[in-house]
């Protein structure tokens, strides 16, 4: 009969250690990777979110009604910025044709309020009950209620010589005092103004490095001539764990201030690891 040997208890308890020795050896070799790893990966997902906002508070400015940027300071944690967006623009036409006597088109000259006028450059019809505006020579014309105007209708023109399109308004309008731009702008119904809010940015206070600001983006309110004196705040979140945030305008110097420039600077953080970016545009103020 043969005789079979397995293994004995005192050789098991020596493989456990050993492969025990070993596997902790192989973890500290491996933690310092797979946590050098996570926190690479968080830090490039903050910044991406970071990249994102900044990108899009830009891009919002850059296409705003020109010299509609305003800046309200709360306090070390809170402040805002706060413009008209627009949706489309364009040229109007400014003289009849008199080389088309018989259709000279629909001009929109000083002289008097016009509810009709023709436009030098293609406009959507989808426009339709968005407001019409034209110049913002004092900055805050714009955020006047009364000085930009419903749009009823838009058509082709008759002929191509009167322009592209026929706008109608639901009011007249008036050209503002001094403008001679030519040019107006399409505003949505739906948000005549915007503004965007820093606010609390900072660290909670149980040292997990994790950001307790928030940028909120605020929208479907009538817009007033005076600036914000608090910065209001919505439901529309932007961007979460804010741990550092500064809106900076300033507009050139002179009489005219033609431009400005943004300057924002963000930060997040989350867990301990943590993004800064900072982004600038120059605004045209020119209407």
């Amino acid at each position: 009969m043969t005789r079979q040997r397995g293994f004995t208890l005192v050789e098991l308890i020596i493989v456990m250690v050993l492969v025990g020795v070993i596997a902790g050896i192989l973890a500290l070799q491996i933690r310092p990777a797979m946590q050098s790893y996570i926190a690479i990966r968080q830090r490039a997902n903050l910044t991406s979110q970071a990249d994102t906002a900044l990108r899009r508070i830009i891009g919002e400015v850059r296409t705003a009604v020109p010299n509609s940027l305003r800046y309200t300071w709360t306090d070390q944690k809170t402040q805002c910025i706060e413009f008209v967006p627009t949706r489309d623009g364009g040229r109007f036409r400014m003289a009849a044709d008199y080389e088309h006597a018989g259709v000279p088109g629909n001009a929109f000259t000083r002289d008097e309020p016009k509810d009709t006028f023709d436009t030098l450059t293609a406009l959507d019809a989808r426009y339709k009950d968005d407001y019409l505006f034209i110049g913002n020579v004092n900055g805050n014309d714009v955020y006047d209620t009364t000085k930009s105007w419903p749009i009823k209708s838009i058509v082709p023109a008759a002929t191509q010589t009167q322009g592209q399109a026929t706008v109608t308004l639901t009011v007249p309008a008036t050209l503002p005092a001094g403008y001679e731009g030519g040019r107006f702008v399409v505003i949505p119904k739906l948000e005549r103004a915007v503004t965007y809010t820093c606010s609390n940015a900072g660290l909670d206070t149980n040292d997990s490095g994790t950001g307790v600001g928030v940028i909120y983006r605020v929208t479907g309110y009538t817009p007033s001539t005076t600036p914000w004196k608090q910065c209001p705040t919505g439901p529309a979140i932007l961007v979460a764990k804010v741990s550092d945030c500064n809106f900076l305008y300033r507009e050139s110097q002179g009489a005219t201030q033609q431009s400005g420039y943004l300057q924002l600077r963000l930060g997040l953080a989350e867990g301990g690891e943590a993004a800064r970016l900072t982004m600038g545009a120059h605004v045209e103020n020119t209407p």
